[in-house]
């Protein structure tokens, strides 16, 4: 018995969401007096063995070049091979694209049961009970898991990055898996940019900023916070910015540590995608936008006054 954690990579590198759900994992084995494993697919520019820091014993890696590019059919018997080989019972993953397209899959394979958008460590005390968000991050729900074999994706920032001391142990696995049936014949990757998935920080704008003439005030904050830029469905709808800037609930769900919306009035569909974050900041001349009831802070004012204002604050203040 064990509990085994998808660890997702791109282009190379391991991503910040494997890391928190090491330290998840880490944690639930704790709990269930066992060990936390890893699964590493695809070749990485980063040392598989460093995963120990965050609690994993051992990691699983099958590195064969066939496997660079990502097949959700594949991956799934990859990590169905992996779990046989560990014992695990449990089996963690990111509640990212790639966790969410695995998950369902490997849960049908092993007859296990599932839960997404889990918030918080399981509940062992009675069985074995996970929270999660609901109704578009709007309530959550207390699910309990009856099946032997358990399988969690968790959360973006629901769970902080915890690193200890250790080295994991490396083992090389041949997966005895079909080729993929899927062809790719184009990867077109966006550089330079902070993915939205991974800030911690995210400046969005909407239609209050009346034209893309005037998005500098979104991307100058963004920079001088070191933040990534977002924006409102009507804002890529009108071509102003481009459709994977959008956040919503029709648009990529974020949960980062702080979220600053200018010129965003909140209707409920954009609500729905920036719920999760940690802190939430709103600025709008309009007392009365929605936004204003789900703000941790807000400023009353003019954007092209305020937001200026900010961005120069904080540029003397990181010197």
């Amino acid at each position: 018995m064990s509990v085994l954690v998808f660890i997702d990579q791109h282009d190379g590198h391991i991503k910040k969401s494997s890391f928190e759900a090491a330290s998840y994992a880490f944690k639930i084995a704790q709990q269930l007096g066992t060990q936390a494993e890893g699964i590493l697919i695809g070749k990485t520019n980063d040392d598989p063995a460093s995963l120990g820091k965050y609690g994993l014993k051992k990691v699983y890696v099958a590195s064969d070049d066939k496997y660079s590019q990502f097949d959700d059919g594949v991956y799934t018997g990859i990590i169905a091979e992996a779990v046989a080989q560990s014992g695990a019972n449990v089996i963690v993953f990111s509640n990212n694209f790639n966790g969410k397209a695995i998950a369902p899959r490997l849960s049908v394979r092993l007859k296990a049961g599932l839960v997404t958008g889990a918030v918080a460590l399981p509940d062992t005390s009675n069985g074995f009970v996970v929270k999660k968000s609901v109704f578009s991050g709007k309530a959550f729900a207390n699910v309990s898991v009856k099946t032997d074999t358990r399988v969690i994706t968790l959360n973006g920032n629901a769970y902080g990055v915890n690193e200890t001391e250790g080295s994991a142990e490396v083992v090389s696995i041949s997966p005895s898996i079909a080729e993929s049936k899927v062809r790719v014949k184009e990867v077109n990757v966006l550089k330079g940019e902070v993915p939205l998935s991974e800030a911690e920080i995210v400046v969005s704008g909407g239609r209050g900023l009346k034209g893309p003439e005037n998005w500098n005030l979104v991307t100058d904050l963004a920079a001088a916070l070191g933040a990534a830029t977002a924006c409102s469905r009507p804002v890529s709808d009108s071509g102003w910015r481009p459709h994977h800037e959008h956040v919503g609930q029709t648009g990529l769900a974020i949960a980062p540590n702080l979220y600053i919306a200018i010129g965003i009035s909140g209707a409920i569909q954009h609500l729905a995608g920036v719920n999760r974050s940690k802190v939430i900041v709103v600025i709008n001349k309009d007392p009365e936008a929605p936004f204003f009831k789900a703000a941790d802070y807000g400023i009353v004012g003019d954007a092209f006054e305020v937001v200026p204002k900010i961005t120069e604050a904080v540029k003397k203040l990181k010197g």
